[in-house]
């Protein structure tokens, strides 16, 4: 029997009433519940690469690209909904979250000062709800000329405020050469870490871009929903490709919601493990992303990820005769 992948329907609804509209909604909120459970069933019946992989057996799960903070961006719209976000992040097994709203491009509004303190006032509030979560402030940051001299002065976060790791965001239409971007961060003590590469319209087309990237010193996050097909069959491809090539070094949630885009790792933890194995896994859902919350340097000795099977084409090959 051949392979059916499956991804839930997303609607564009046009100008259509109030009513349907919030019809559309609870219908898609049903199909992201169905998608949830048939997900989990197939990676149940799955045999992954070792064994008993947990969620338990790993340490705690770090996630440090996550729309929470509430009404700053498109992410959590309201205060219940960054608690309703957070208790689905525990229940997942999240330990702790940067919480990177969008700054510069359309958010230019979005100052440092005003995220420091929404996180703090997030904290206080999962601490009043006894909500085990630890929540840290950093930002989703468009690539623009000023960038950089807004990061320094501080008026432009870096993960965790630490002023080392940068969440590089760009236009999810075109890819720009990135070489001296990279090369202003690191002469300032900066490290860019580039946000979901697999769902870039300009990077699918130049996958050979990735490979001199990294070697220059971009670090590359990609998308756990996209592991699972949420954001389509290419960007999951891609992005399966890249960790098996040893050129993904996080796993993050990019959530924007709680009942779609929620924050959800586990999942992308048991793919990983599938694709590669358990020690690749929890690097880059665990230990990667715990030493940029930390502020600190990704670990010099972390694992490459296991060849797959020469029988298996790989996604460049692929995309090359395509």
């Amino acid at each position: 029997m051949s392979r059916v992948e499956w991804h839930p329907y997303e609607f564009r609804p046009g100008r259509v009433s109030k009513r349907f509209k919030t019809s559309q909604q609870v219908l898609q909120n049903r199909l992201d519940q169905i998608a949830d459970a048939y997900i989990l069933a197939r990676l149940d019946s799955a045999e992954p690469n070792s064994e008993n992989m947990s969620v338990n057996n790993c340490e705690t799960l770090v996630d440090i690209h996550c729309h929470l903070i509430p009404g700053i961006d498109d992410g959590a719209k309201s205060s219940e909904e960054a608690l309703a976000m957070a208790r689905i992040a525990v229940d997942d097994g999240i330990s702790t979250i940067i919480a990177t709203p969008h700054q510069l491009g359309n958010f230019a509004h979005n100052s440092g000062q005003s995220i420091r303190q929404r996180t703090a006032e997030l904290q206080a509030l999962l601490d009043a709800e006894g909500v085990p979560l630890k929540v840290l402030p950093g930002a989703d940051v468009r690539i623009e000329p000023d960038m950089v001299d807004r990061l320094i002065s501080g008026d432009v976060l870096t993960l965790g405020d630490h002023g080392r790791h940068v969440l590089l965001e760009l236009p999810h239409e075109i890819y720009f050469p990135l070489e001296r971007v990279l090369e202003n961060l690191h002469a300032n003590g900066m490290i860019g870490i580039l946000s979901h590469p697999e769902r870039n319209q300009g990077l699918l087309k130049q996958p050979e871009l990735f490979g001199p990237l990294v070697e220059r010193g971009c670090l590359m996050q990609v998308t756990a929903g996209s592991l699972m097909g949420t954001f389509g069959g290419q960007s999951q491809s891609i992005a399966e490709w890249m960790i098996q090539q040893s050129l993904v070094h996080f796993v993050a949630t990019d959530a924007h919601g709680h009942k779609s885009r929620r924050p959800l790792l586990s999942r992308a933890l048991h793919r990983v493990a599938q694709l590669t194995d358990q020690d690749f896994a929890v690097h880059l859902c665990c230990r990667n992303p715990a030493a940029v919350a930390d502020g600190v340097d990704l670990d010099d000795h972390s694992p490459i990820a296991p060849k797959p099977p020469s029988k298996q084409s790989s996604w460049f090959g692929w995309a090359k005769s395509a």
